[in-house]
């Protein structure tokens, strides 16, 4: 492995045997359980349009999630060396994906759409051109073969009565 390299592990045990294993397509639940001590184990299950639990996530929403927090994670940090200080940050991120004739499919494109407050003293375009520069480095982003769109909208009206305080 490169000297730079990280190695992630992670546990998926399916749970949805519902006493005949998968003797038919019907017969089995698609819950499971994804773990990575110690860490609390995610309950899991597929999209409620293919049998899918719609109380768990799915790995459709676990992707999409997955892109969202790391471009979040690299835009606070991206901010907070630059000197923006970002006060609130929350996306409401959207994934596309088109099935295709064979019964497969794939994702054809995740927005993501921060609302981002910051100081009223912040520079916003500086703050936006921060959302490309966190695309850029986000691991998740990278290595994906569809595009990731962001469209960030700002905040910097006072919290509260002063700035910084809520």
């Amino acid at each position: 492995m490169a000297q730079n390299a990280h190695s992630y592990h992670v546990s998926v045990s399916w749970t949805g045997n519902r006493g005949r294993g998968t003797s038919n397509y019907g017969a089995y639940g698609r819950d499971h359980v994804i773990s990575a001590w110690p860490k609390p184990p995610i309950g899991g299950s597929s999209d409620p349009e293919f049998r899918g639990d719609p109380a768990r996530w799915n790995p459709e929403e676990l992707l999409v999630a997955s892109i969202s927090a790391c471009h979040q994670l690299w835009y606070l940090h991206l901010c907070a060396t630059a000197g923006i200080a970002v006060l609130s940050y929350e996306d409401s991120a959207e994934g596309l994906m088109e099935e295709d004739d064979s019964g497969g499919g794939r994702f054809t494109l995740v927005t993501l759409k921060p609302r981002v407050h910051l100081r009223p003293t912040d520079d916003i375009a500086l703050a936006t051109r921060l959302h490309h520069d966190a695309h850029q480095k986000c691991f998740i982003a990278s290595s994906l073969n569809f595009p990731v769109r962001c469209e960030p909208e700002f905040d910097s009206t006072v919290l509260g009565g002063t700035a910084g305080q809520p």
